[in-house]
């Protein structure tokens, strides 16, 4: 049994934010796979379903970014879901963009929605870190990451998106550095 989880904030004006990457990773999960319908349970939007032979389960947190781990721990209490079989998608600054990173635990490099994980659930965690870049030097990050993607950087977060959700089995093997890799090169 494995968790995803797309991190982003749940108003209808954040949808095309660069802090809702995450949101749209679980969406584009749950309509190549066919998931359930996401239904409101646990302070998120859940869908289940298998993915290969996997039993998956994929939340998008309504708690806004901030209190994200509020969500995720009750939802790995409720199911028995050990911290090691959660894998978390979002938004990274310190990543180019459409380009992404994996890793295993570690720092919230100053990210709120991986801090509050990290609060309610550890660290031993998987993270997919997925590349927005950095703002000009005029533009508050707090500000970029609010602000919507613009159309050269929607195809680029589509293709990514695209790639993520094609390599998906790699990832349900939690063979990290082999799903950057192949994601980044396609």
């Amino acid at each position: 049994m494995l968790l995803f989880v797309g991190l982003g904030n749940p108003t209808p004006d954040s949808h095309n934010n660069r802090h809702n990457i995450g949101f749209k990773i679980i969406d584009a999960l749950n309509n190549k796979y066919s998931l359930s319908k996401q239904k409101p349970k646990f302070k998120g939007l859940l869908t289940t379903g298998n993915i290969g032979n996997k039993k998956v389960y994929a939340i998008k947190p309504l708690t806004f970014m901030n209190n994200s781990g509020i969500c995720i721990r009750e939802l790995i209490e409720y199911f028995k879901i050990d911290a090691q079989d959660v894998i978390v998608f979002h938004d990274d600054l310190d990543v180019d963009l459409g380009k992404i990173k994996t890793k295993f635990g570690g720092s919230s490099a100053g990210h709120n929605g991986i801090a509050s994980i990290d609060k309610f659930i550890g660290k031993d965690y998987s993270r997919v870190r997925i590349g927005i870049g950095r703002p000009d030097p005029k533009i508050s990050i707090s500000d970029f990451v609010l602000m919507n993607f613009n159309e050269d950087e929607i195809e680029k977060m589509n293709l990514i998106t695209q790639n993520i959700v094609d390599s998906i089995s790699m990832l349900l093997d939690k063979k990290l550095e082999l799903f950057s890799s192949t994601v980044n090169n396609k």
